[in-house]
């Protein structure tokens, strides 16, 4: 059969086959991303926890200063911890939709579409960016309003957009994987509250690592809640520096992310048997 004979979308797979998997993620991104604008309260829901955490636990430890944290204050040193935490807490629970779709038998069509299977899972990891860059704008609004020195150029803006986008990219493909192996709304929910706390508390979100035992110390340093923090810190804060180095910081995320894509590859055809 000669290229004439083919549909367009056989000949964009034969000729352009880098540009027929971005259209195949970029698809399955839009299709969620749908959902968000359909319904827009979530966003404002989940800022009632930084709101908490910055208002009520950041203005308590500021006055206290109990926490070493270099030049700059407690409220400061943990803005990028609670943004951070926010990414977390929203990506973590991501995987639950995909049970719902799979009980609306809205996964088998995408199973039995052509689409590549990686595309599907990194189509869902795109499109939980967007919660996540809302709820950054949130951040960034109600720490200008505290009184927070945030560093409002251009590249660290866009450094702090990039750390956001990792790590929720990373965490969300995770809650895939724990929703392929779970398969149960019920056991998703315990696993995500399961998950979230220790990965938050085993980070420097809310305290420098110079303050862990060495313990915990060692298991904060393979969290990627860890690097998010430590790149966002040394981009959002005036002052703030990072532990490791941003290459190091998005190097070990990009990483994550490519480990967990395999892993959620491999599984995603397991969550409807």
């Amino acid at each position: 059969m000669s290229h004439a004979d083919e549909g367009p979308a056989s000949v964009l797979d034969d000729r352009f086959p880098a540009m027929s998997y971005l259209q195949q993620t970029l698809a399955v991104a839009e299709a969620d991303v749908r959902k968000l604008v359909h319904d827009p309260v979530e966003l404002f829901t989940r800022m009632i926890q930084p709101v908490l955490w910055l208002v009520i636990f950041g203005q308590v430890f500021t006055r206290t200063r109990a926490i070493p944290t270099g030049g700059i204050r407690y409220l400061d040193f943990m803005t990028p911890g609670v943004l951070a935490q926010s990414v977390l807490f929203g990506a973590i629970f991501y995987g639950i939709s995909l049970i719902w779709e799979r009980d609306l038998g809205i996964v088998h069509k995408f199973l039995v579409s052509p689409a590549a299977r990686s595309s599907l899972v990194l189509g869902r990891a795109i499109s939980s960016t967007a919660r996540s860059l809302c709820q950054m704008v949130l951040v960034y609004g109600l720490a200008f309003a505290l009184g927070i020195h945030l560093d409002l150029g251009l590249g660290a803006l866009a450094g702090v957009a990039a750390a956001v986008v990792f790590g929720s990219a990373v965490f969300s493909t995770f809650s895939l994987i724990a929703a392929c192996i779970v398969k149960s709304r019920e056991r998703f929910m315990g696993i995500g509250q399961v998950l979230t706390m220790p990965l938050f508390f085993a980070s420097n979100a809310i305290y420098p690592l110079a303050l862990m035992p060495l313990w915990l110390r060692n298991l904060s340093r393979i969290n990627p809640l860890t690097y998010q923090v430590d790149a966002l810190r040394s981009l959002m804060i005036v002052g703030g520096e990072s532990s490791f180095g941003l290459i190091r910081d998005f190097g070990f995320l990009a990483a994550a992310l490519a480990i967990l894509v395999s892993i959620a590859t491999r599984l995603y055809p397991k969550i409807i048997t």
